[in-house]
């Protein structure tokens, strides 16, 4: 996935709009659950801030902090710089070493109650995106011909904050996989062995109540284990927890048998290994990492005297 100034991607349009600002307004009210001393020193005279990009990473977490603001009633202006999805230099620059990406103006006291939560945000919805397109790209570098995709899990913050996390997935080139249990069906090895270790009967009973429209995954330790879900037809097969040799080679078992099955490989998977698990039978590579550990990025906001 690339980007240009000329054809910008709009993926705010993915977000479920109605549910997003009084997710956010949970967020806020959290943040100052009772008085603002603050703000009362700072008064609500109208004032101007700027939002500094401070470290190198891809931008990404814009509508989030375009909601933030406008349920303060301040006005946020986008620079031409500021698109979800470029990998920006700061440091580069000759200004101190950093970027304005925006403008944020409305009564003082209103602009640094959202600055906080705004910036919280932005820096983890970039760390995100960050992590996901150095790992695509050197995907790309290393295998252009692998058909394959690298993969978040659901291994995310828990609660609403799930939808930034995931958001900075796909900004940053990455897959989601899944994003919550309702989503697809994951039968994993504690849902094996809560019904007596038979995962044809597990695979069976899960596609009485899932249907045709959505897909079934089976996590599997064995090659015994992937044959027999793949016959009872799961959909995709995880190969969990296995050494890169081991898993290409039951990968491309499973796929002799079953080429219309997706694999996926998965467990303990880092940006510094994935490529070892790299074959044509290997269609996934999931990484926990990417929302479990992420590095974030450095922004601030200063009101201008």
């Amino acid at each position: 996935m690339t980007f240009s100034y000329n054809h910008p991607i709009d993926f705010s349009t993915l977000l479920p709009q109605t549910n997003l600002k009084p997710i956010i307004q949970r967020w806020l009210t959290d943040d100052m659950p009772s008085f603002d001393v603050g703000g009362l020193v700072v008064g609500n005279s109208p004032k101007k801030a700027l939002l500094y990009m401070k470290s190198s990473g891809v931008f990404a977490g814009k509508p989030f902090f375009d909601a933030v603001f406008e349920l303060l009633d301040c006005r946020v202006t986008w620079n031409d710089a500021a698109i979800e999805g470029l990998f920006l230099n700061p440091t580069a620059q000759e200004e101190g070493g950093k970027i304005v990406l925006a403008t944020v103006e409305g009564p003082a006291n209103l602009i640094l109650r959202g600055e906080r939560t705004a910036l919280n945000i932005i820096s983890r919805c970039s760390g995100v995106a960050t992590a996901c397109h150095l790992s695509s790209q050197k995907m790309k570098n290393m295998f252009p011909d692998w058909s394959g995709v690298v993969a978040g899990t659901r291994k995310v913050t828990p609660g609403s904050f799930r939808i930034v996390e995931k958001y900075g997935l796909i900004v940053g080139g990455c897959n989601t996989h899944r994003l919550d249990l309702s989503q697809m069906t994951m039968l994993k090895d504690n849902h094996i062995w809560s019904c007596g270790g038979d995962i044809t009967r597990a695979v069976h009973l899960a596609r009485k109540a899932a249907g045709f429209s959505q897909k079934i995954e089976v996590e599997c330790q064995t090659l015994e284990e992937a044959l027999e879900a793949a016959s009872a037809g799961a959909d995709v097969i995880m190969l969990d927890n296995y050494s890169p040799e081991a898993l290409k080679e039951d990968a491309e078992k499973v796929k002799e048998q079953y080429p219309h099955v997706l694999i996926e490989a998965s467990g303990g998977i880092t940006h510094d290994t994935m490529e070892q698990y790299v074959c044509d039978a290997v269609d996934i590579i999931s990484r926990g990492d990417l929302t479990q550990g992420y590095s974030c990025l450095d922004y601030s906001l200063k009101i201008q005297k």
